[in-house]
């Protein structure tokens, strides 16, 4: 199995946001296979909708340290994880920002990105972002559009009913051809089947302790996805699943494992990546606990 770690980005841990580098590096060298950020632009103090179907937000999610610059960081302190997002709130963001940022982290790295993109679900960033919440999926929709004209064509434009770029040179290009793997996050029908029509891969989440038969579910989902590829043209089979692995405060580590096993074994993928923000408030532990993780695995 591919085990990989998000970054230090959130909590107490933003405050050890120097130990960034040494973090990646280090768990390069004990097998990690790629490293991760989210997105958060901010934490409203009373907000409209809550995280993960509750009333509030985390309060790890207070600090927050910014996803491109993280993955900077990790891209000239490692030399072979991949460096994933999950996810932007690619509405939030102006395509050409979003394209010049992520073209930067694929060329620094060599062609070691894997961006990943979602709708988000606070009102208040969107607000804070000058962006309407509303017509969310078509925004991502439009978004990606425009990232695909920048990153493979040149001259490079587009113009749609929510997003527009005016025609530009665009010479320089993401290393990886035609342009990096854009994977989603989604679990509703609508998104589920926007990943079959135009996705190269799926962000599902695996919660830690989790419900019985999770994998089983997970494959339901799929099916979604697969359906709708069908229905595109498209290959269901060459439509990537990177798990996300989030780890409820609290948790015993010797769970985080069992669950990734019960999961592979339920569904036979083999991508995972960690998050370990709940568990864990300094770098160092982080460390402590990402190479216990792949210790076991191994074992």
């Amino acid at each position: 199995m591919k085990i990989g770690f998000s970054l230090p980005q959130h909590g107490s841990q933003a405050s050890d946001g120097a130990q960034v580098a040494y973090y990646a590096t280090e768990v390069e060298k004990a097998g990690a296979q790629s490293l991760w950020v989210g997105e958060r632009l901010l934490a409203a103090t009373n907000p409209k909708v809550g995280y993960a179907g509750k009333n509030t937000i985390p309060d790890e999610f207070n600090s927050v340290l910014d996803p491109f610059v993280l993955l900077g960081i990790a891209a000239a302190a490692t030399e072979r994880v991949r460096l994933g997002t999950n996810v932007l709130i690619a509405p939030l963001h102006r395509p050409v920002h979003l394209a010049r940022s992520l073209t930067t982290i694929d060329v620094v790295s060599g062609g070691r990105l894997l961006p990943g993109f979602g709708i988000g679900w606070s009102p208040e960033e969107y607000e804070a972002a000058d962006v309407p919440f509303t017509h969310r999926g078509a925004r991502l929709d439009e978004t990606l559009d425009a990232l695909e004209a920048i990153w493979t064509t040149d001259p490079a434009g587009y113009r749609g009913r929510f997003v527009t770029v005016p025609e530009h040179r665009s010479e320089l290009k993401p290393v990886q051809r035609p342009r990096p793997p854009i994977h989603l996050g989604a679990f509703n029908p609508a998104g589920l089947e926007r990943i079959g029509r135009r996705a190269d891969g799926w962000l599902p989440v695996v919660p830690v302790p989790g419900p019985p038969g999770w994998g089983r579910q997970l494959l339901k989902l799929r099916t979604v996805i697969d359906r709708a590829a069908e229905q595109a043209g498209r290959d269901p089979g060459a439509i990537g699943t990177v798990l996300r692995v989030n780890v409820a405060a609290g948790t015993d580590p010797s769970l985080i494992d069992e669950t990734i096993e019960t999961v592979h074994a339920e569904t036979g993928y083999d991508d995972f990546f960690v998050d370990l923000m709940y568990i864990t408030d300094t770098v160092d532990e982080m460390l402590e606990t990402a190479i216990g993780l792949l210790d076991r695995l191994r074992d």
